[in-house]
Parts: structure tokens; sequence; C-alpha cells
């Protein structure tokens, strides 16, 4: 079996009745959670960001609630499920704006938190890493984002 490119697939779909592609779609979100929880933002939250938004910066506060505070391993396995599932609505948005805002968010609750990043090597380099991401995002935004943005890194950088 080949593997076919975006472009010939993006040709193919436009040859398509809506009633095929239709069930297309319904196919492909059978078979992957990930295919299902894309279409699914795609049809009822695309439209609206900021709600979207604020919805992945509440579902990861509940996420930080159940941080175990005593264990630095588990700490750690939590920190990185979060991020894994932060990094999962970032991709589904496909915008560098939101993805700015909620690693700028992630790293805000680490603070908060108040989770010792000089405790793990682990830990550090995480938070020092998507530190660095934020970085390099602000410097592809907006001069008013890229202040507003920077700000909040600012605070959030260690010494």
């Amino acid at each position: 079996m080949t593997k076919t490119t975006i472009n010939e697939l993006k040709k193919e779909l436009t040859t398509l009745p809506p009633a095929q592609l239709l069930e297309i779609c319904l196919r492909l979100a059978r078979f992957k959670k990930d295919n299902k929880e894309l279409l699914g933002y795609l049809l009822f939250e695309a439209h609206d960001l900021e709600a979207y938004i604020r919805n992945v910066k509440e579902e990861m506060e509940a996420d930080f609630n159940g941080l175990p505070a005593t264990n630095s391993y588990l700490t750690k396995k939590v920190l990185r499920k979060i991020l894994r599932s932060t990094a999962k609505h970032i991709k589904y948005t496909g915008s560098k704006q939101a993805e700015a805002e909620l690693l700028l968010y992630f790293c805000s609750l680490i603070k908060k938190a108040r989770i010792p990043l000089t405790a793990g090597t682990v830990i550090y380099n995480m938070y020092r890493q998507q530190l660095k991401k934020i970085q390099a995002i602000i410097a592809a935004q907006h001069e008013d984002l890229q202040y507003d943005y920077q700000r909040q890194l600012d605070r959030l950088t260690l010494h």
C-alpha cells in the first residue's frame, strides 16, 4: 500500500459527493480517539477559540489539583501527562497564540503549585524546555502580543 500525499487526498476529497465525504469522516472518527477528538473540536469548538482555551485551562487546573506534592516521581509523571494533554489541545487549535497562552499557563501553574524545580533535574529541564518553546513562539508574534507575552514570561523565568 502506497502512502498518498496531502495534495492527492485534497484533490480526491473535492470530487466526492457530500454523503460519501460524511461516511469517510465518520469512519475515520471510529478508528482513533484523536481523530474523533479533532473532529469534535473542528465541528463544535473551533468557532470560539477563547472558550476552548478557557476550557483547556480549567482542565489543566483540575489536573494540577490532583498533583501529588510529596512524591517527586509521581509529580513528574503527572506533569508529563498534563503537558501531553496540553500539546494535543494545542495541535488541535493550530494557533501559535493559543500555544503561547497554554504553555505560559502551564508554567504559571507549576510556579503556583510551588513544585521544587531544583530538587529534580527532570522537572527542571521540562520547565526550562517549555520556557524555550514560549520564547520561540513569542518571537514569531505581532509586536503588541510579544510585549504582553514577554511580560508574562519574565515573571516565570528562573533567576
